[in-house]
């Protein structure tokens, strides 16, 4: 058995749906569908029961999750082991989008002063994935946006933003000051892939069954405003095409940039990024109150 298969059997073990953990691994299902099969024929037992329902684990497959697991944990130990007496300390950081976020690029300052020898190591992900490869074993802590499915994950907030209807600029409602979700109804919104987490899709969707174009990346989601009249969904200060307008929606939640790790995850590495980052975006919110204080105060 290679640790490459263990991860995709536990991957599949915790969606129990061939779709989504095919997402979460960036790949396409039939490779992952392959590679579990050839692990059962390996092993000489099913690992999963599939049918009409869905899928479900057999016996065999709950004893094999906990020994994957174990297996997995203690190859990523094992790593972490060899690199540290070999002297080159890493970590692997997963981003979702905001590449030109100030505080991102303080908290990589910051972190690069703390550790200038750790090798850092940055994954960039696209949309389908709000945890960057976490649960795949692809990063150790990702910088990246909520809601998501937390299950044995920890997550830290370090900011929240307002958002606002991406809309073409000769849209109707673009003129208005802001808007309520019902004045978006009728409306096609953008869509992620089939087996995307659920949590994540209804967020973007203004917790609604939406139809629309499917995307994968930022600039899909901006080019189906521009070319379909679709609703696009994106925290407020971000800078956009002129050709499109941001307006502010007065009823969805914020967008909220965490941290989040696999719990459990005793790395020192991420104990203080998680520190750093949570030092950093308080900096900058506690400035940014600051200066609103003193131009309100001078008005």
């Amino acid at each position: 058995m290679e640790l490459r298969e263990l991860r995709y059997f536990v991957t599949v073990a915790e969606e129990l749906h061939f779709g989504r953990a095919a997402v979460r691994l960036h790949m396409s299902q039939p490779p992952l569908s392959r590679a579990i099969q050839r692990l059962e024929a390996e092993l000489g037992a099913p690992l999963f029961t599939r049918s009409a329902a869905g899928v479900a684990l057999t016996p065999v497959g709950a004893v094999l999750l906990d020994e994957s697991r174990a297996l997995l944990g203690q190859a990523e130990r094992a790593r972490a082991r060899v690199a540290a007496a070999a002297g080159t300390a890493t970590i692997t950081v997963g981003i979702l989008g905001d590449s030109t976020d100030q505080d991102a690029t303080m908290l990589a300052a910051a972190y690069r002063r703390k550790h200038p020898g750790v090798d850092v190591r940055v994954r960039d992900t696209d949309l389908t994935d709000p945890t960057c490869g976490l649960r795949a074993g692809s990063v150790d802590v990702a910088l990246t946006r909520a809601p998501f499915d937390e299950t044995a994950l920890a997550v830290r907030e370090l900011r929240a933003d307002p958002v606002g209807a991406v809309l073409r600029a000769d849209d109707p409602l673009a003129r208005r000051a802001h808007l309520e979700l019902a004045d978006l109804a009728g409306r096609r919104w953008f869509q992620f892939p089939h087996g995307t987490d659920p949590i994540w899709q209804a967020y973007w969707n203004g917790g609604a069954p939406r139809e629309g174009p499917v995307v994968r990346v930022v600039q899909e989601c901006l080019q189906a405003v521009l070319w379909n009249g679709t609703v696009g969904i994106a925290p407020l200060g971000h800078d956009q095409p002129d050709h499109l307008s941001v307006v502010p929606l007065t009823d969805m939640a914020p967008s909220r940039v965490v941290a989040a790790w696999n719990e459990g995850d005793t790395n020192p590495l991420i104990r203080s990024f998680v520190q750093i980052a949570t030092a950093v975006y308080r900096s900058t919110a506690i400035s940014a109150k600051g200066a609103s204080s003193a131009f309100a105060a001078g008005t």
